[in-house]
């Protein structure tokens, strides 16, 4: 089957799992209905192809199918800054109640982090394993910092601290939806270019280099573009770890090649498959017994250890 059969398949099951989410068991107020499902359906759709082509980025810097932008600390200085929230002022206060004002937060501080974060290591050398290597140890730092302080906050105020902790998409406010929209459109339009490097960076940093690619400054260009991407959708609807490297991976699994212009688009589809199908298996069948960030977390999980046993037998 060609590329193009599989990217139309995709669009149409892209298009058939909205239309299922919409309006299956839409009765009673259907307006409103309708207009509570259209926020979250959008706000799934953008945060699934946000995350979706950050980490096929973040991957082709790297040249490793088993790696998510995750690790450069993001989510755990995300889940820092709600718990340092509530611990010191209180589920009152109003950087805790004021949706607006904690969103801008996160990104501010997550954005500025990455940002010390890659003008400090990228004048060692430009060593990708080694800015890794620092953001898991300050993601490690920054979970155990929010787990001691959680054991210390009042137990109703633990609650809300937990509820921040996984993605939800039952209350995206409609506001902050459309800001994160214009950021991550206004991204992806200096994204457009640097794509033309996407397919060389595959081959590696010596083959970029040989055939042309200023390596370090477009590295350092792809890797911001990857951490506002990722600060955007972690600010919106919390952290979901593993749906990078599930739905990605099984995009490589799908299209056997190298070309970024079929391999974002499709996982952008796929990415938007996972996430609207899952929902709707939460809502209809689960009924909202539990949230949609732990099943992709499980899922996502198991498909890494399995990908991680598979490049084992291939060593």
């Amino acid at each position: 089957m060609s590329h193009k059969m599989k990217l139309t398949l995709l669009a149409v099951g892209s298009v058939v799992a909205i239309a299922l989410f919409l309006f299956v068991d839409l009765t009673g107020n259907w307006q409103y209905i309708l207009e509570r499902r259209f926020t979250r359906i959008i706000a799934i759709a953008v945060t699934g192809a946000v995350i979706a082509i950050a980490t096929i980025i973040f991957q082709t810097i790297t040249n490793n199918r088993i790696l998510t932008p995750s690790l450069i600390g993001l989510d755990a200085l995300y889940q820092l800054i709600q718990t340092v929230i509530i611990f010191f002022y209180g589920s009152t206060n109003v950087s805790a109640t004021n949706q607006t004002l904690n969103y801008f937060l996160s990104i501010g501080l997550m954005i500025i982090f990455a940002l010390i974060l890659f003008k400090l290591l990228f004048k060692r050398g430009n060593n990708i394993y080694f800015l890794l290597l620092i953001g898991l140890i300050f993601g490690t730092f920054f979970q155990s910092l929010s787990t001691f302080m959680q054991v210390l906050i009042d137990p109703n105020e633990f609650l809300i601290v937990q509820n921040r902790m996984f993605a939800s998409f039952n209350n995206v406010q409609t506001d902050l939806l459309y800001i994160s929209i214009g950021i991550i459109l206004i991204t992806l339009l200096y994204l457009l270019r640097f794509t033309k490097y996407l397919d060389v960076l595959s081959l590696g940093k010596s083959h970029a280099v040989n055939l042309g690619v200023d390596y370090n400054r477009v590295v350092q260009q792809l890797m911001v573009i990857v951490a506002i991407l990722m600060a955007v959708a972690t600010a919106l609807v919390g952290p979901i770890m593993f749906l990078g490297i599930l739905v990605v991976n099984v995009t490589y699994e799908m299209f056997k090649t190298y070309k970024h212009s079929v391999l974002i688009l499709a996982t952008v589809f796929v990415s938007i498959i996972a996430l609207v199908g899952g929902q709707f298996v939460i809502d209809r069948v689960f009924n909202f017994s539990t949230t949609l960030s732990v099943v992709i977390n499980l899922v996502g999980g198991v498909y890494f250890l399995y990908l991680i046993l598979k490049e084992n037998r291939t060593w």
